[in-house]
């Protein structure tokens, strides 16, 4: 590591593990290092966050992103992405498909949120989607024994959510929108309620009772926080 996280603002999670909650939506983007490779989870909500996320992971690692997960296809996830090149990019089955069929509906999303026009335009021009899709669980050897799991765990929030479990002291998982601490989970028009539970479920399976879960919005939370908000989540759409 060139850099402390923190001297970035960002969050050191464990060894080569950090996340930096962006601004507006406190949204999260994490990076896992290893000897030979990093992977970003989400990019951001335009290129030029995306352009400042690149920059604070080269100062941070010493080198390029070489790999990105993305946790589901909403903005501000996603649009930072073409900030990176060269990267292999993975996605939910589905994911890709979605991006470049409903780009303009993208754009729209970012603008009704309140990116500038320009911003919003410009990042779904240059959009990048996923060349990998996920359509259960995919292991990624980052080198130097660094191995992460990338896990088709929808839907739920959306009809195309990854997350991805990083094993260590302590074991890391990152949500994505799944879990949510800064305010309620979100249930848009492409969420599946029904659903919901179930990948709770199987996150929580995934990490454990001793993981960190990293929601895709909020401070990180434990187990016991995710078996509430699935209890929540379960009784508010009549799903056990």
């Amino acid at each position: 590591m060139n850099a402390s996280w923190e001297e970035f603002g960002w969050e050191r999670l464990g060894h080569g593990v950090g996340r930096c909650r962006l601004p507006r939506w406190d949204a999260t983007v994490a990076l896992v290092s290893g000897a030979d490779g990093a992977l970003l989870f989400d990019t951001g909500s335009t290129l030029r966050e995306g352009v400042r996320i690149r920059s604070q992971a080269q100062a941070l690692l010493g080198r390029r992103v070489t790999h990105i997960a993305l946790s589901h296809p909403h903005f501000d996830h996603v649009l930072g992405t073409a900030a990176f090149s060269g990267v292999q990019v993975y996605g939910a089955v589905g994911m890709a498909e979605l991006l470049r069929l409903e780009a303009d509906d993208l754009r729209a999303d970012a603008i009704r949120h309140g990116v500038p026009e320009h911003e919003a335009t410009e990042a779904v021009d240059a959009l990048v989607v996923p060349q990998h899709e996920v359509h259960d669980e995919w292991t990624l050897d980052l080198g130097g024994g660094r191995q992460v799991l990338l896990a088709n765990v929808g839907p739920a929030h959306s009809g195309h959510d990854l997350v991805v479990l990083v094993p260590g002291s302590p074991t890391v998982v990152l949500c994505g929108d799944l879990v949510e601490e800064s305010g309620p989970p979100q249930a848009g028009p492409d969420a599946v309620p029904a659903r919901w539970p179930a990948a709770l479920d199987r996150l929580l399976a995934l990490g454990g009772a001793d993981a960190v879960y990293v929601p895709g919005h909020g401070a990180v939370v434990d187990a016991a926080f995710v078996r509430d908000q699935r209890d929540r989540l379960a009784g508010l759409f009549g799903v056990s």
